[in-house]
């Protein structure tokens, strides 16, 4: 486990204390700070985060909820580890969201979303080419985010955001892979040029593509590394 300091501690301003240690605790899984399998021990968090066990254990709760983390008897709270049929499901449902997205912003012919979402590949492909890899699933997030958002596809975003956690170490493995720099940027973009010509049907099927062949990737990388849940 990554115990770097008090980099987890928690603004105390604005939202209860209790939301933003979630948020914080959420971010740091999403961001690998915790790794799959990682053990979650209330003492380290009460000082990383600066808050008290009542508050942490509250938090564990709600993270076990949304299937970040799982308790195994007298080990304790661990980092959920995703295994192969989860993956596949997860990759799935994604698909079948993204592509909804994709066919709304075809279909709402807005161009501020066209500029947007180019903005955002540049950056994928920027990232790529300076090897940051934080930069591109920090890029790869903000392309969605506008895909979704411009679609008015909000609670759909939501269960896309939740989906990605529970995968996001498959997610920075799959980004790594060879020739995937640009593979995955070319799929995008096609994605990009079907809303830009206004075509749902085809921009449905362009983001069902990119999300099937990421899924096989991660298929691939399962087998390989025998990651079971």
């Amino acid at each position: 486990m990554n115990q770097g300091g008090n980099s987890l501690l928690v603004d105390r301003s604005g939202k209860t204390l209790r939301e933003r240690a979630l948020d914080q605790m959420r971010k740091a899984i999403v961001d690998l700070h915790f790794q799959p399998g990682d053990r979650l021990v209330e003492r380290d968090l009460c000082a990383q985060l600066g808050v008290s066990r009542t508050v942490v254990r509250e938090v564990l709760r709600h993270l076990e909820s949304e299937g970040l983390v799982v308790t195994h008897g007298t080990r304790g709270p661990t980092v959920a580890v995703t295994g192969a049929e989860e993956a596949r499901q997860i990759y799935e449902i994604r698909g079948l969201l993204e592509g909804t997205a994709a066919r709304g912003c075809a279909e709402s012919k807005d161009k501020n979303v066209l500029r947007a979402l180019d903005a955002a590949l540049d950056a994928i492909e920027d990232a790529y080419r300076n090897s940051d890899m934080p930069g591109v699933l920090s890029a790869t997030t903000e392309f969605y985010r506008t895909l979704f958002e411009a679609s008015g596809r909000s609670i759909a975003w939501g269960i896309v955001t939740s989906l990605t956690a529970r995968i996001n170490h498959l997610r920075s493995m799959t980004i790594k892979t060879p020739g995937r720099n640009i593979n995955g940027p070319k799929q995008m973009r096609r994605i990009v040029q079907a809303i830009r010509k206004g075509d749902g049907a085809e921009a449905f099927a362009a983001a069902q593509m990119h999300i099937r062949q990421a899924s096989d990737i991660a298929q691939r990388l399962l087998s390989e590394t025998q990651i079971e849940a």
